[in-house]
């Protein structure tokens, strides 16, 4: 029971933490993430794997993430998401 309490916890804040990267990734560049709260998690989420896959781990560590890489993985993940989007509007 224990390690379910503990993995469901892992989940929640990963998807708090993602979620707050995305937002910030949107505020930095000006632009709102497409699909409001679940296109900032979903855009925190992969930005930070992006990120992290790209730029390694440093910096601070906030519940698993390494914040610097992912707020630059989520900004370049939600830049695409916009260019996207927008290509996609005015057709």
């Amino acid at each position: 029971m224990k390690y379910w309490r503990e993995k469901t916890r892992s989940i929640i804040w990963t998807l708090i933490v993602g979620g707050i990267i995305g937002w910030l990734a949107g505020l930095i560049i000006g632009r709102d993430v497409p699909g409001g709260i679940i296109g900032n998690i979903v855009a925190g989420i992969i930005g930070s794997w992006l990120g992290t896959l790209i730029l390694g781990e440093w910096g601070p560590m906030v519940a698993g993430f390494a914040i610097v890489p992912a707020i630059l993985g989520a900004i370049v993940v939600v830049l695409i998401l916009s260019a996207i989007l927008r290509g996609t509007r005015r057709v």
